[in-house]
């Protein structure tokens, strides 16, 4: 499968100036005639964050939220030109410390930050909000017949491998050129396992097909598109993952045993915020019992949460810190895509 125009497409966007950028969606909350108004812009679906938006503004009636979806990079490239946004919320970590390490972020109250665990937070510039497990998602008309559930990337490789024609032109992932979140997990793959490689090349044979966001490769999933997708937030997956009949296709979200990359979603406070002490305030809240209640329960997003680590081994958490910038040099960046599309492009 050829890519080549997209993966230069993602290129150009991440060496160019920006003087604008793309929106997904956005949406207003609370009074209709808000005293002030916290502008928030963010990776998360609008609809994950609502009911957490929701219950804050309960407890500040006088307070809206204006919240902007974007991508990563677009998210990136907004605020790196200084745009009026007060909250940043994003997928990818490494996009985040890079603004941090810019000198592009301003600081949230120390006490704020200090009381959380040291792994979720960098200086008091950058904090988790929730951990989410980077999964793969297989249909289960993929393994009828019998076929064995894949546990380890091995095992999927050779499934992958062994099947080609059940799933030539119905394999998925990120495309790392032009998705943040995906250039970090693959980057992160890459570093903790050379089967990544050849995971990649078995999924070039078979004409991958690449997405910007683990949303379309949900949809993909359950239209039926696709038989399997490979680094999807599990959050997002799994309250689909149920559905059948004639609400679509149904799969599994698998965490796979070898290791299972768990991205933190973080919040920082621009430098350019109009509104910095809302920030802090609404920042706060989501880092509160209440806001992490709310996270994990109504937005079905991974609290923080330590213990997830013991009771699950597998899981390998993305460090936050600045080795993360190491992947984001333009000349390593580059080869990496390059490498990558060598792998997406097999005969």
């Amino acid at each position: 499968m050829r890519h080549a125009v997209a993966a230069l497409a993602g290129l150009i966007l991440w060496a160019m100036p920006v003087q604008a950028f793309q929106i997904e969606a956005s949406r207003s909350f609370g009074a209709a005639a808000p005293a002030r108004v916290i502008e928030v812009l963010s990776t998360t679906d609008i609809d994950v964050l609502a009911p957490v938006i929701e219950e804050f503004l309960q407890r500040n009636p006088s307070l809206g939220v204006h919240y902007t979806l974007a991508s990563s990079q677009e998210v990136y490239a907004a605020v790196s030109a200084g745009g009026a946004f007060d909250v940043v919320i994003s997928s990818a970590m490494d996009l985040q410390m890079k603004l941090a390490n810019d000198g592009l972020v301003q600081p949230l109250p120390q006490a704020l930050v200090e009381v959380r665990p040291y792994w979720t937070r960098w200086r008091n510039l950058v904090v988790a909000v929730a951990q989410e497990p980077v999964t793969v998602l297989l249909a289960d008309s993929a393994v009828a017949g019998g076929l064995a559930v894949p546990r380890t990337r091995r095992d999927l490789i050779a499934l992958l491998r062994d099947h080609p024609d059940r799933f030539r032109g119905r394999v998925g992932s990120y495309d790392p050129a032009v998705s943040g979140a995906g250039y970090l997990f693959a980057a992160q793959d890459a570093r903790l396992s050379d089967t990544f490689w050849r995971l990649a090349e078995v999924m070039g044979r078979l004409d991958a097909k690449l997405y910007c966001c683990s949303g379309d490769m949900i949809a993909a999933i359950r239209r039926g598109d696709l038989l399997m997708a490979y680094n999807v937030l599990g959050s997002y997956a799994a309250p689909k993952s149920e559905a059948g009949g004639a609400a679509g296709q149904g799969f599994q979200v698998i965490e796979l045993e070898d290791f299972t990359l768990t991205l933190l979603r973080t919040a920082l406070v621009p430098k350019s915020a109009p509104s910095p002490d809302l920030a802090a305030g609404f920042v706060a809240y989501l880092l509160s019992a209440e806001g992490q209640t709310l996270i994990a329960g109504a937005a079905g997003l991974p609290a923080i949460e330590a213990e997830a680590f013991v009771a699950k081994p597998h899981l390998s958490p993305i460090r936050l810190d600045p080795g993360l910038l190491a992947q984001l040099d333009q000349l390593t960046r580059q080869r990496f895509l390059e490498e990558w599309r060598a792998a997406m492009d097999q005969p």
